[in-house]
């Protein structure tokens, strides 16, 4: 039994290699602005996936009272928190689900699907009656939104991940690759904008009373959209590779990749929850830790996620140049070292400028990670068993993590220990870093790369 995370393929090998060779020749069909169309297409949905996701995360401070009516706000943030977790812990059977149907259905199919349900979840919030209307149904049917919501993404991530990276010019996945979490930051900064918007033309009372709504009906629009251009993309995988009795296979992924599986799960439990930690939860942190004002901390965490953004690119051409490999050591060293006293400077900067500075400063140590999550993680499974492999190891760890981001902090925060979130995160980040020492190179192995070549 092997659970080597390298390609055992090499020319001339068989089956395994013909299939390999097979999905390169379709690739290679791909003209310049055959893949740009296939990274917009691809993008435009996993856009509205994050978008509709995180603005549940951006209104939770205004429609905490209409669902979870307490005196404590802190309490209340937890219970929304909460109801944000278990929609994490939905991702696993998303990714397992979702990159099962893209093993063996294709990819496209499974694109379509998933944003299909984002916006059916979106929708019911949008519409949902409150604690006040229908009394302990409405946080139910608010967590049954969620689930729903947590399905879709578990499934997006996998699905999206596999094909940007197959669909990639040799030499360039890094580059093209960021675009996933161009997309998903710029879900969350397009989140964070309507919000920053709507609570600019409203009061605080008519963004408790209603306007934490509008976010939801323009998410379930924005699908629409988002469906019909995924419509007219071109499925990436082939009829051989999806005929395989190892596709979408579980059991094979364990047998034949456990290595691979079990790296995925080190690297990415530290990757989501400092990812979280930075992004989704320190809207909060700043204002219940540094204690800005909402519409402050909304504008900051705009213009950071912003700058996020527009840095993924450059950090997916550092990795083309110098190895996916050197990116993630990077990573994970520089976060491990900066999370704590970055923290610390935060919760004490009053200044708004400069709590932009800090936090972008960190998200940009993060960036050696994100610009080629998905990517690193398609190099390390072959085209039967990719979707399935990303998606639910991702899946898995995001969900125990990164998911439970918010809760954690704020459980610690409630209970008087706020810095020992710091450490926690910091040890998780020490742990991505010695998962990245045993992960292969893939300038010399890889299963995108074929011939063993960046």
């Amino acid at each position: 039994m092997t659970t080597s995370a390298r390609p055992q393929a090499a020319p001339g090998d068989g089956p395994a290699h013909d299939a390999l060779a097979s999905q390169d020749r379709t690739i290679a069909a791909y003209d310049n602005k055959a893949r740009i169309r296939a990274i917009v297409g691809s993008s435009s949905g996993n856009l509205v996936e994050w978008y509709d996701f995180y603005a549940y995360a951006f209104t939770a401070i205004y429609f905490k009272d209409v669902f979870f009516p307490g005196s404590d706000p802190t309490v209340q943030l937890i219970n929304t928190a909460a109801v944000f977790a278990i929609g994490f812990l939905m991702r696993p059977i998303g990714g397992w689900l979702f990159g099962r149907i893209a093993d063996r259905y294709g990819r496209k199919n499974s694109m379509l699907i998933s944003v299909v349900m984002m916006c059916a979840g979106s929708l019911v919030i949008a519409v949902l009656p409150t604690y006040g209307q229908i009394g302990v149904a409405a946080p139910i049917l608010l967590l049954l939104a969620r689930m729903t919501q947590g399905l879709s993404v578990g499934g997006e991530y996998g699905t999206s991940a596999t094909y940007m990276s197959e669909v990639a010019l040799k030499g360039k996945r890094g580059f093209y690759g960021s675009f996933q979490y161009v997309t998903l930051i710029g879900g969350q900064l397009l989140a964070s904008l309507v919000v920053v918007l709507v609570t600019l033309a409203l009061s605080d009372k008519e963004m408790i009373a209603w306007g934490w709504r509008i976010p939801f009906f323009i998410g379930a629009a924005a699908a629409v959209v988002a469906l019909y251009l995924r419509r007219s993309l071109h499925e990436t995988s082939t009829a051989s590779t999806r005929a395989s009795k190892e596709a979408g296979s579980m059991a094979a992924i364990w047998t034949n990749h456990r290595r691979a599986f079990l790296t995925v799960l080190g690297y990415t439990a530290g990757g989501s929850l400092i990812f979280y930690t930075f992004t989704t939860y320190m809207q909060k942190y700043l204002v219940n830790t540094t204690h800005m004002d909402k519409k402050t901390a909304n504008l900051v965490m705009t213009a950071v996620l912003f700058t996020y953004m527009v840095a993924q690119p450059f950090f997916g051409m550092f990795a083309d140049r110098f190895g996916r490999k050197t990116a993630m050591l990077l990573f994970g060293a520089s976060c491990t070292l900066l999370t704590v006293p970055m923290l610390h400077a935060i919760a004490d900067a009053q200044n708004p400028v400069l709590a932009y500075a800090l936090i972008t400063a960190m998200l940009l140590c993060v960036s050696f990670y994100t610009s080629i999550s998905g990517l690193v993680k398609a190099e390390m499974f072959p085209a039967e068993v990719r979707a399935l492999g990303v998606g639910l190891s991702y899946a898995i760890a995001n969900a125990v993590f990164g998911g439970s981001a918010e809760f954690v902090a704020l459980s610690f925060k409630e209970a008087g220990h706020e810095t020992s979130f710091y450490w926690y995160v910091t040890v998780m980040l020490a742990i991505a870093f010695l998962t990245s020492l045993q992960m292969p190179d893939s300038r010399r192995a890889g299963y995108l790369q074929g011939d063993g070549t960046a």
